[in-house]
């Protein structure tokens, strides 16, 4: 029998009736990231999100089979992708934006403070000149702008803590909360990657747990717990005020930052974080060629400790 935190799963949550919207997850196993298609029924308009481009941290090496079976349902479900989006650029995995705005023509966007997370990480790298979220993203969203996934209004809310810049997206009774919440039975993400700070990210999740309760929280990775050996994605706003392990009701603002930033200390940096922040903050792109007709990556040495 396979392993389920080993093995790429699909799950559909659907629509709950007018103004909700269609929703499926899709577990990438090597990261424990979940990508997402948000779809509006009436119209079959879908905007996907935070979806993967496999990278290999051993090998350097890179293929395209999570935005491949995610297109796939695109297809299967007869749906038409609007928007490319990504939460933030994510340290733990290398975004399709880019080659899914090739492939599918839609446009592709982020938050509007990326430019401010490029310049933490251009000084990091020592390359001043290397990121331009104005060129690479189509479209950067502010804080409590609205826009369309076919006939269904979605609004951005800043959500910092994880980055200085994260966003989250509300569509209907839907929100995608990236790397703010986990599943209710393992708590929060990290904050303690340049730019983040544990404060922000605990007003970040009150503002989302301020959502009506039923609302369907959607995270940005699940690796399962010593209990729970299958990955799970999806929560309401009242189970994560009911239950989640760090944050529930009657949790004080104190104790959350400093469980927080005790638990942070005792981690080291994901494995693929200094090839992906290069090239996500590019919106998914290799650095330019060199004259030899490959790409290089740049690794800073006794930058963090």
């Amino acid at each position: 029998m396979s392993d389920p935190l080993n093995s790429p799963i699909v799950r559909h949550s659907p629509s709950n009736g007018a103004g909700s919207p269609d929703v499926w997850g899709i577990y990438e196993p090597d990261t424990g990231s979940i990508q997402y298609i948000c779809a509006d029924p009436a119209t079959k308009k879908a905007a996907l999100i935070d979806v993967v481009w496999n990278f290999d941290p051993k090998n350097y090496k890179f293929t395209t089979e999570s935005m491949d079976q995610v297109l796939d349902l695109v297809k299967e479900h007869g749906l038409s992708v609007e928007w490319v989006l990504d939460t933030h650029p994510h340290a733990d995995h290398v975004m399709a934006s880019a080659h899914l705005k090739e492939r599918t023509g839609a446009p592709n966007a982020i938050g509007a403070l990326v430019p401010e997370i490029a310049k933490i990480w251009a000084d990091l790298y020592n390359l001043p000149e290397a990121f331009d979220p104005d060129r690479d993203f189509d479209h950067l969203f502010e804080e409590g702008e609205t826009f369309k996934i076919g006939e269904l209004e979605a609004k951005v809310m800043l959500s910092p803590g994880h980055t200085l810049g994260s966003i989250t997206y509300v569509c209907g009774d839907a929100a995608f909360v990236h790397d703010t919440l986990m599943q209710p039975d393992a708590g929060t993400s990290r904050s303690d990657f340049p730019g983040g700070k544990t404060a922000e990210l605990w007003d970040s999740i009150q503002d989302i747990l301020a959502l009506p309760g039923d609302t369907r929280l959607y995270i940005g990775h699940d690796y399962g717990t010593e209990d729970r050996k299958e990955p799970t994605w999806e929560a309401t706003v009242d189970e994560h005020k009911a239950n989640n392990i760090h944050v529930k009701d009657g949790t004080k603002r104190e104790d959350y930052i400093e469980r927080r930033q005790k638990r942070d200390a005792t981690l080291s940096l994901p494995n693929r974080i200094l090839a992906a922040l290069q090239i996500n903050l590019r919106g998914g792109r290799l650095p330019p060629a060199e004259d030899d007709g490959n790409h290089y990556l740049k690794l800073p040495v006794n930058r963090f400790d």
